[in-house]
């Protein structure tokens, strides 16, 4: 038998992973086409069919699903090999991908990043603004990059729960409280009972589908959707429906000082009060870059958060 090619298993993987030629063609970069002749070379090396092309797409084989089985170990293996090579980087050089919220992207980061690339001239930093947790151990298809590529090198995140198998640092809590338009006629300016609050303003209120976060989830508990005059879906939406004078809304304290026009009208909720982690995958924890930017860009939002706490 001749000898396997790795790239051949790549694409008999990502046909596995997606149950199609397209979609693994989409996945990996390629046309349909180079996809097909990859997986025909692959099964005339082995001597056996790897899928059975059915009505729902491509179900492997018996010998296919054993062949991916092995891939997958072997996808791993690679990316493992790659992590911990990387980790004993020890040049402050190269690109370091960091993915965070919009929220935390617009608010807290601008300022500690250009203070790292000014101090750190031969990083490259990209900032990925993605809502959820990724897995920084695992890599995702990119179009536009060919086989795959890493999500993120350092993860910025606001979340009560971080995978197990990330290490970092919490940097602070961030605190929510009610705000309202300055002066706004028919809205409160000065700090309310909860209670009042939540039964007589008129309010705007986040998707009403949306149930992940623990914003989403305090206001169905709390409020009723007789009171919601408004629903989007972010907190920078929500501070610009404020401005309008329209209704009363929850934001971050960390959001306060760029919205002078707005008043607090509730002291901070416990409930939302929610850490924010700087984590990283514990392979790349030695690598230069990744250990300077995780001391000086969180040193500096730790210390945004503490003053936007005090400044409550």
């Amino acid at each position: 038998m001749a000898e396997l090619d790795w790239s051949d298993l790549r694409y008999a993987l990502a046909v596995g992973n997606t149950g199609g030629l397209a979609a693994a063609a989409r996945q990996l970069g390629v046309n349909h086409t180079t996809v097909l002749r990859r997986l025909d070379a692959l099964e005339a090396r082995l001597g056996a069919r790897l899928f059975e092309r059915a009505r729902h797409g491509y179900q492997p084989t018996e010998a296919g699903a054993l062949v991916l089985d092995q891939a997958r170990r072997m996808a791993d293996q690679a990316e493992e090999i790659e992590r911990r090579v990387a980790g004993r980087d020890r040049e402050l050089t190269g690109l370091l991908r960091v993915t965070t919220a919009f929220v935390v992207m617009e608010h807290l980061l601008p300022q500690p990043l250009a203070d790292f690339a000014r101090a750190f001239p031969g990083i490259e930093v990209e900032v990925v603004e993605n809502a959820f947790l990724v897995d920084l151990s695992r890599r995702h298809a990119d179009e536009s990059a060919g086989w795959s590529r890493r999500e993120a090198d350092v993860a910025l995140r606001l979340s009560r729960q971080v995978a197990d198998h990330l290490v970092g640092r919490p940097l602070g809590d961030t605190h929510c409280r009610v705000y309202a338009r300055r002066d706004a006629p028919g809205l409160p300016q000065s700090v309310q009972p909860m209670a009042n609050l939540l039964r007589d303003a008129p309010w705007v209120a986040f998707e009403r589908d949306s149930q992940a976060r623990v914003y989403d989830q305090w206001m169905r508990k709390h409020l009723a959707p007789a009171q919601v005059r408004l629903r989007v879906d972010i907190f920078n939406a929500v501070a610009a429906v404020l401005r309008t004078g329209l209704a009363v809304g929850i934001l971050p304290t960390f959001m306060a000082s760029r919205h002078p026009e707005l008043v607090a009208v509730s002291d901070p909720i416990p409930e939302l009060s929610v850490p924010v982690w700087m984590l990283t995958h514990p392979d790349l924890r030695q690598t230069a870059r990744v250990r300077a930017f995780m001391q000086h860009v969180g040193d500096a939002v730790a210390a945004r958060l503490a003053q936007a706490e005090g400044a409550g």
